[in-house]
């Protein structure tokens, strides 16, 4: 028997393994992190995209751990917060659109955190619901105006979600996990989860390690 199938199929597991090889995210370019050194961080309120009004405090609240875990000095959510508003400044948009010297005078941190929520909160699809938060960030120098880093981080229930055994059974679990996910702003796990993937460290193309912490001034992670 003639096979004439087998080119083809080198020639598509070749594709496969250049595709893979295409989507692997060439190395963060660092030179202004490693030039500007800093070592306290200001977390800024999160912008919010989505249309759940608990997505701002949600993702404000659990993004100064990672940061303190990597080795920076943050400042607390508490103290921000009410620094801004004894200033006039009422929103999250308010509070990122500040130049970056009023910024430095009303805190004095080396840097900036500017964060925005793209997706909070849980939804129903049909047989499936899901709670999910994707957030984007950008690490700017309060010094000079020089963006230092930016990237991007999600989490999501489905990661975790067995098979259910039958239809039936997956339509009332979806309904159930919508109602509690809710209900209990199961979203602020989830928000946990995706600000320590994208401001933990050390991370590939992550945040570099801060003065305090005992991989200050190793090489970038790379995996």
């Amino acid at each position: 028997m003639s096979r004439p199938h087998l080119p083809t199929l080198a020639a598509v597991a070749g594709l496969v393994v250049l595709a893979g090889c295409a989507t692997q995210a060439p190395p963060y370019d660092y030179t202004a992190f490693l030039q500007a050194k800093p070592a306290s961080m200001l977390v800024l309120p999160p912008v919010n995209d989505s249309p759940e009004v608990k997505a701002t405090p949600g993702v404000w609240a659990t993004a100064t751990l990672p940061l303190s875990e990597a080795g920076y000095y943050v400042l607390p959510v508490t103290l921000v917060d009410e620094t801004f508003r004894e200033n006039g400044i009422q929103t999250a948009h308010d509070a990122q659109d500040l130049p970056i010297a009023k910024l430095r005078e009303y805190f004095g941190a080396d840097a900036g955190v500017y964060l925005r929520v793209r997706k909070y909160g849980t939804t129903y699809a049909v047989i499936a619901s899901e709670t999910r938060v994707e957030v984007e960030g950008r690490i700017v120098d309060l010094r000079s105006g020089q963006l230092l880093w930016q990237g991007s981080a999600s989490a999501s229930s489905a990661e975790q979600r067995q098979a259910q055994s039958s239809l039936v059974g997956a339509l009332v679990a979806a309904m159930v996990h919508q109602i509690v996910g809710t209900v209990t702003d199961a979203a602020f796990d989830y928000a946990a989860i995706a600000n320590q993937r994208m401001l933990g460290a050390p991370r590939a193309n992550g945040v570099l390690p801060g003065p305090r912490s005992p991989l200050y001034g190793q090489p970038p992670a790379t995996r």
